[in-house]
């Protein structure tokens, strides 16, 4: 085999599979928070189904779960550690600017 056909080959390397984020056992409902909080972002954005490795019905219902458990108040609608962080600064300045008489 000359080199031209050689590069077109696929590499014979195994392909190793992922395992999938949620196993046939495990139960997709708003109650279930260790599974729940497994595809949502640092900011409390649901991940996208291309990152989560989901099928599209169990994206839907991960999706309807974590929207329940935000309006029953199990999970934050947004995650605040960021936003004290922004009030403690503006407090800060804010301080600076009043004066003490």
């Amino acid at each position: 085999m000359d080199k031209s056909k050689r590069s077109f080959l696929k590499s014979k390397r195994s392909v190793r599979r992922r395992l999938p984020p949620i196993q046939s056992g495990d139960r997709i409902d708003y109650r279930n928070m260790s599974l729940i909080s497994r595809f949502i972002s640092e900011q409390g954005k649901i991940l996208s189904r291309r990152v989560n490795r989901l099928t599209l019905k169990q994206q839907r219902l991960i999706t309807v779960a974590i929207k329940q458990a935000r309006i029953l108040s199990l999970l934050p609608f947004l995650n605040n550690e960021k936003q004290f962080e922004r009030t403690e600064s503006t407090a800060r300045t804010t301080g600076l600017r009043t004066r003490n008489k």
